[in-house]
């Protein structure tokens, strides 16, 4: 009897723990584009479990929800980003959201469904870049290195069509929401299209982009959470888990050069 009442004691002393072990688990709530970032958290999950990190990853399609719901506390943080295009949202939000970790370079590409290569381009071209600050500028700035057009200033990551001094092929610039671009791409003769879009688009940056950055490009994306949060062990737990050598093979190994990691 007494044996039976101290089994019974240590399964339910057991229980306890596990409920409390649950129940002292952080969560964290996080916004990521599909492809790559969902599928790094995805990958990063298990590990966080075991460390008392519960993840939660919202998949979003545009580049503009995943920031304003982490500003309103509706979600404790991002992976989907670089730094000039948080800098941006910050300045014209009012926001204060912070750069928790760089993980990983999305080289950016030129893609056309109709043309092999830049030099083919006619005259009168369109071309679609993407309609937000950063990310325009950098198409532009692409466009640029490639000798296609030529800048103001080179190194202007925020260079729109009016900052273009010499268009020799009269390229006739229309701007478009990232997430639509590669849905476009048949439509145009040129599309400045952000790796995540080309990726779910089953485009591959290596093979199919006429002109791409190179593993230098200063645009890494970031793990960002809101300045209230950044210092929580489940934030920290997080940026270090994607900072791992596992996370490095990962991104080797499953994007094969499209996605280059950053650490």
């Amino acid at each position: 009897m007494q044996r039976q009442s101290f089994i019974t004691s240590a399964v339910l002393a057991a229980a306890l723990l596990s409920l409390g072990a649950s129940a002292w688990a952080e969560k964290l709530s996080v916004a990521a584009t599909a492809v790559p970032h969902a599928e790094l958290l995805e990958f990063v999950k298990p590990g966080l479990a075991k460390q008392g990190v519960e993840l939660e990853v919202k998949v979003f399609t545009d580049y503009v929800q995943p920031n304003v719901q982490v500003a309103e506390k509706r979600l404790d943080a991002n992976f989907f980003q670089h730094k000039p295009y948080l800098a941006e949202f910050n300045k014209g939000k009012g926001a204060n959201l912070v750069a928790v970790a760089a993980v990983h370079v999305e080289p950016f590409g030129a893609y056309s469904a109709k043309h092999k290569s830049l030099a083919e381009l006619p005259v009168g071209a369109t071309v679609a870049l993407p309609n937000d600050p950063s990310n325009g500028g950098r198409a532009l700035v692409l466009l640029a290195r490639a000798g296609v057009i030529k800048l103001k200033d080179i190194n202007n990551i925020l260079a729109t069509p009016k900052d273009v001094v010499e268009n020799s092929k009269k390229l006739k610039f229309r701007e478009i929401e990232a997430a639509t671009l590669p849905r476009i791409l048949p439509q145009v003769d040129l599309a400045l299209i952000n790796t995540n879009y080309a990726l779910e688009a089953k485009l591959n940056p290596a093979k199919d982009a006429l002109a791409i950055e190179g593993a230098q490009s200063p645009y890494a994306n970031i793990l960002v959470a809101r300045a209230d949060k950044q210092h929580s062990e489940g934030i920290k737990k997080l940026a270090a888990a994607l900072q791992t050598p596992e996370v490095k093979k990962f991104i080797e190994t499953q994007y094969k050069g499209a996605v280059v990691p950053a650490f």
